[in-house]
């Protein structure tokens, strides 16, 4: 008999005689044949069926100490991988949802999504993380999780996922630190991020990046306010800009089809005014928004404005670099649009305006998402 045949009928035999001890002696006597040797998968389904009859009734510290033994392996069944990866004990889970290759997309994201955050954390750790995965990581992961992955050389992010790790590093310089240090970081992501990193998170990455350190700079200052250092309020061509956009609000010609015809004639200046006086926020709140291209932001107000896609894509490209979005991005962003809810929305842009009443100005609150 092939050793494959005599491991695989000791296995059964095992089972049939339903010893604890033999049990134990046989699986892993057949698991260290089967990481040890080179097998077919047809071969290795077939130890995968029995050894998944025999892990079912074992003990936490051998289900334990079979995912050590299965973790790095290639020839580990697919089947027995995955029922130690949703095992709801993370030293059980832990090592084949970090280390093993057989685990495949579609099962680290459906693990993502129903498990708990010691197994996403095991995830965010994999020497390698595809971006299916990553968006998940992002968006379900506490902070601990986030920064572990935006740390990890082997993760790939797509733009949605750099997005929420801008937004979610607010107040976190740690992330904010590591976001920046990522060599796959695009111009624009990197802008933004700059723009709402503090002082401290700059000056670190200039040290850790000294070849983006006038990159740097160049956000900052772009952040400070591209209305008010090119056609600042104090010059007359601004205040008499400001009057003509103001009286016509008063007569009820400021509505959602002058915004839309000012995003689209990229009339910058215009539809900063008109959305502040629609919003009843500064200019400042509304430049600052569109210049660090919140895209978060821009569709809570085109929502709470009970604004048409139309319009909020037309202020989204107006934020944009050089006015240009990518269709996989657009999609993205018309979704969050449709899904997003209007009292929340409005909710959200009332918390904006009470802030700016009182008075506060020294950092604008977070989009609740």
């Amino acid at each position: 008999m092939s050793e494959v045949g005599h491991a695989l009928q000791q296995l059964n035999e095992s089972i049939e005689r339903g010893s604890s001890e033999s049990r134990a002696k046989a699986l892993w006597h057949a698991t260290d044949i089967l990481v040890g040797g080179e097998f077919s998968e047809e071969q290795i389904r077939l130890f995968g069926d029995v050894i998944t009859r025999l892990a079912e009734e074992i003990e936490l510290a051998a289900r334990a100490e079979l995912s050590r033994r299965l973790a790095h392996s290639n020839n580990a069944p697919p089947k027995v991988v995955q029922m130690l990866a949703f095992d709801d004990a993370i030293v059980v889970a832990g090592p084949v949802l970090q280390f093993s290759p057989r685990l495949d997309v579609k099962a680290l994201v459906a693990n993502v999504r129903a498990k708990g955050q010691p197994h996403l954390l095991a995830i965010a750790r994999r020497a390698s993380v595809p971006i299916e995965v990553t968006d998940e990581l992002v968006t379900r992961g506490n902070q601990e999780v986030v920064q572990s992955v935006a740390a990890n050389d082997g993760a790939r992010f797509s733009d949605f996922g750099f997005r929420q790790m801008i937004k979610r590093a607010a107040g976190d310089a740690v992330l904010a630190e590591r976001i920046g240090l990522r060599k796959d970081i695009g111009p624009q992501m990197f802008r933004q991020l700059i723009a709402k990193a503090s002082d401290e998170v700059r000056r670190k990455l200039e040290q850790e990046r000294p070849e983006l350190a006038k990159e740097i700079q160049a956000s900052v200052s772009q952040a400070a306010g591209k209305l008010y250092s090119s056609f600042g309020p104090g010059q007359e061509s601004y205040l008499a800009l400001k009057q003509a956009v103001t009286e016509a609000h008063k007569a009820g010609r400021i509505n959602e089809k002058t915004i839309y015809a000012y995003a689209l004639a990229h009339r910058f200046e215009e539809a900063v005014i008109a959305l502040s006086l629609l919003c009843s926020l500064p200019p400042g709140v509304i430049e600052q928004m569109l210049v660090v291209n919140n895209r978060d932001m821009i569709l809570v107000l085109a929502k709470a404005l009970a604004f048409s896609w139309d319009t909020a894509m037309a202020l989204l490209f107006l934020g944009a670099e050089n006015h240009r979005i990518s269709s996989s991005e657009l999609e993205s962003l018309k979704a969050e649009f449709k899904r997003a809810d209007i009292r929340m929305s409005r909710g959200i842009l009332e918390v904006y305006q009470s802030h700016w009443r009182a008075g506060q100005s020294a950092s604008m609150p977070r989009p609740l998402h």
